[in-house]
């Protein structure tokens, strides 16, 4: 009897309890729950607080059903960071439009949906920059998912920025309107983003193309200025530039990187000095060789060098300094200089197009060298510069100290007259470098005036501008642009600064000297004719068309041209001192019978041996490596932004790789 009582009492308790309910009965006296509809709110996403409205509405069009919920999102994060992963471009057109579909606009508490006009005009204008780092087009700017047509009503997102664009227009005269170059660090795909860009804003003078994959499988790309890409000039010199060789030293490669989109734009706003190199040079600029390198030395900062208080702070650290293979790229070319000092006793020896030895294809050779060494043959280039950081001065070859046990012995090539000029002509042109309260690093005790001979600096064997002096016509130096191999972002103005002029300089030596073409009696053009000059045991060879570039120093020279199955070819060459640009000597040679082969049995090998390249077809190799790198499982290769936006809670948003 008292369980049932109990059980009654429990039963009166939840029936006192329960909300009251309506009886039919009393029909229009009993009002039913209404749900609490959404109303308009104040914008109070910091990030979208410039939007030409005040108020929206939550939930909004991604379900976010607070303000808390947008601002703890993968998509809030990503505009919030938009502007730095694409490296200013596209700002703020990207981020309002998601602010657009995020913070909707919200009047007389309805929603309105932007323009699907304007996402399309974004999308077209900004897509590619998505595309340089590898991100896909977000997807909550889906132009038909979360916009509208005009004839369903929608609104401008970017009506108030059009109108501040408009007036700036009006304020600022043509001539200097331009895109503003940002001196920051870059990524590789936003420098190859870039670079494609400079070559569509500049596609009458500029060219970007592949030399081949770094061993992950980034691409090698060059960017090239010439009134006619693509396509050598006769008589035209072709120079280039190499940046980062060592991937911890990273202010040559920023520097060509600002140098592509300064001569672009200089070039369109009529800079006659601009116009003139690059209508009268084939300049190639390869900003970056060992991209792989550059990431780990970015990740090695990022994980040992980071202050909550300072930041990121920047050091010497030789993380990063090789490849992927851990290959130091300067040290990975053949060694032609053991092979030159080898011979120099030899009454009739040359230094010049020395065959590659068959026996450097059994060592290990980085996908970037062999890249470069084919595009170091591919053209005739005639003068170049490789940057490289933790110093100030400029080297000069040879980099292998002639005698073995003395490592820091002055070493000169045949051409050391003409490789002081180049080397002076950089120095003297960079703000600081020449003077001696600049000087750092190892080279001041044996520096002069901010130039210095490699192998008395510091011996090495299997470098690159040795292999360029000794295997074919170019005349390359070793830029050393500073102490701090990795300077902060706020030094690279400075950096710029101090460069620029001697940037500019250097490619004008490629003038310097004389330039000719070498013809048979009937015309016809003398490939592979050689150009030698009396007292330098150093010859440059012609290339397809028969033309020739010769660097030399002022002062009278004998210059010879020769062909097999032609005789000789004399002339003597008086060059001024204040001349600017190369003088012009042709040839005509003349056939003559064929002599027996009166060769030494010491002398440099005939041209045939040096047209052996890669002899067991290594290619494939190289070739099959970068694409197993290319090909790697998603999981194994996020792209470098990745790590940004993976969030404590939820899921990882898939939805920003390119390839989900």
């Amino acid at each position: 009897m008292s369980i049932m009582l109990l059980i009654l009492l429990q039963l009166l308790v939840f029936v006192s309890c329960a909300p009251p309910r309506c009886d039919p009965g009393f029909r229009g006296q009993c009002k039913p729950t209404v749900e609490e509809k959404p109303k308009c709110t104040d914008v109070m996403l910091s990030y979208c607080d410039d939007m030409p409205y005040t108020q929206n509405m939550f939930p909004n069009i991604l379900n976010h059903k607070t303000r808390e919920d947008a601002e703890g999102s993968a998509e809030y994060l990503l505009l919030s960071v938009v502007e730095t992963l694409l490296g200013g471009e596209c700002n703020p057109e990207v981020r309002m439009l998601g602010c657009s579909v995020m913070a909707a606009r919200c009047e007389k508490e309805k929603v309105l949906k932007p323009c699907r006009t304007t996402c399309e005009a974004v999308r077209k204008r900004c897509s590619h920059a998505f595309d340089g780092i590898e991100m896909a087009w977000p997807y909550f700017l889906d132009c038909d998912r979360f916009f509208v047509s005009d004839e369903e009503g929608c609104y401008d997102p970017l009506e108030g920025l059009r109108a501040e664009q408009n007036e700036e227009e009006v304020e600022t005269p043509p001539e200097y309107r331009d895109d503003m170059i940002k001196f920051n660090h870059h990524s590789n795909a936003q420098m190859i983003s870039i670079l494609k860009k400079t070559e569509e804003k500049c596609e009458d003078i500029a060219r970007t193309y592949s030399i081949g994959r770094s061993t992950e499988g980034t691409e090698l790309l060059v960017i090239e200025f010439s009134k006619n890409p693509g396509q050598h000039e006769l008589l035209e010199p072709e120079m280039k530039y190499v940046g980062n060789m060592h991937g911890n030293e990273v202010l040559g490669r920023e520097l060509l990187i600002l140098l592509a989109q300064h001569m672009c734009s200089e070039y369109l706003l009529g800079n006659e000095r601009i116009q003139t190199i690059i209508n009268t040079t084939r300049i190639h600029i390869l900003p970056c060789m060992n991209p792989d390198g550059h990431d780990m030395a970015v990740s090695g900062l990022q994980d040992n060098n980071y202050s909550e208080d300072e930041g990121p702070r920047y050091d010497s650290s030789n993380v990063g300094r090789n490849n992927a293979q851990n290959i130091d790229l300067n040290r990975n070319f053949p060694d032609l200089t053991s092979i030159a000092y080898s011979r120099r006793r030899q009454r009739r020896y040359r230094t010049d197009h020395i065959p590659i030895p068959d026996s450097y294809w059994f060592r290990k050779v980085a996908p970037e060298t062999y890249a470069v060494m084919k595009w170091i043959r591919s053209i005739p280039f005639v003068l170049s510069a490789n940057f490289h950081g933790g110093d100030l001065v400029v080297s000069y070859p040879y980099d292998l100290s002639k005698h073995p046990l003395q490592r820091n012995m002055l070493s000169l090539t045949p051409d050391a007259k003409v490789f002081k000029l180049l080397a002076r002509t950089y120095a003297d042109a960079h703000e600081s470098m020449s003077t001696s309260r600049a000087r750092c690093g190892s080279s001041r005790g044996v520096s002069e005036k901010g130039t210095v001979n490699g192998a008395q600096w510091s011996s090495i064997a299997g470098s690159m501008q040795d292999f360029n002096y000794l295997h074919t016509n170019c005349f390359e130096v070793t830029v050393e642009l500073g102490c701090e191999k990795f300077p902060a972002e706020d030094e690279l103005f400075n950096g710029w600064h101090e460069n620029f002029e001697a940037l500019l300089t250097f490619m004008e030596a490629a003038h310097r000297g004389i330039k000719g073409i070498v013809k048979d009696e009937a015309g016809n053009a003398v490939k592979g004719a050689q150009i030698s000059v009396r007292g330098i045991r150093h010859d440059v060879t012609t290339a397809e068309n028969g033309d020739y570039w010769r660097l030399l120093t002022p002062g009278v020279h004998i210059v010879t041209a020769s062909a097999p199955g032609y005789a000789k070819a004399i002339k003597k060459v008086h060059l001024p001192g204040r001349m600017l640009t190369a003088g012009r000597v042709d040839f005509l040679l003349k056939k003559a019978e064929l002599e027996p082969d009166n060769q030494e049995e010491d002398s440099i090998p005939s041209m045939g041996s040096y047209d052996r390249f890669d002899p067991y077809n290594q290619y494939e190799h190289y070739t099959l490596m970068a694409d197993v790198s290319q090909n790697r499982p998603e999981s194994a290769k996020k792209p470098w932004w990745w790590s940004y936006f993976i969030l404590p809670e939820g899921p990882e948003p898939k939805w920003l790789l390119k390839h989900h």
